[in-house]
């Protein structure tokens, strides 16, 4: 069974960091393109970081540009996502994702497994 996992989450103050993690289980995560996406109250869920497993390409959203990075520690099996200087337009829940051989990076309906989401809350 392909199972996705996120933890990490949680309550930071504006100008603070998170690392999510984002642990697979059932799959080699190394095989597969890795989504972070993020979906904020009645809004449409975006990606935020995503990167492929061959070619090395990536998709960052300009709004994370320079603040947020994505790294894979395949011996864990284990993807991460590093935010830092966040800021309260951050706040949603977090999910990874993750898809085959995707010709687009970052395109939610393109990623065949997900995580349950992890809460991030960016506040004074």
């Amino acid at each position: 069974q392909l199972q996705l996992v996120e933890s990490g989450g949680g309550l930071v103050q504006p100008g603070g960091s998170l690392r999510l993690s984002c642990a697979a289980s059932g799959f080699t995560l190394d095989y597969y393109d890795i989504g972070w996406f993020r979906q904020a109250p009645g809004k449409e869920r975006e990606g935020v970081v995503c990167i492929s497993t061959i070619g090395g390409r990536t998709n960052i959203a300009d709004s994370v540009k320079g603040r947020f990075t994505i790294s894979r520690d395949n011996a864990k099996n284990t993807v991460y996502l590093q935010m830092n200087n966040l800021k309260p337009e951050d706040t949603g829940v977090y999910y990874c994702a993750a898809g085959a051989l995707l010709i687009r990076l970052c395109v939610p309906k393109d990623y065949a497994s997900w995580g349950q989401g992890t809460q991030v809350t960016v506040s004074s």
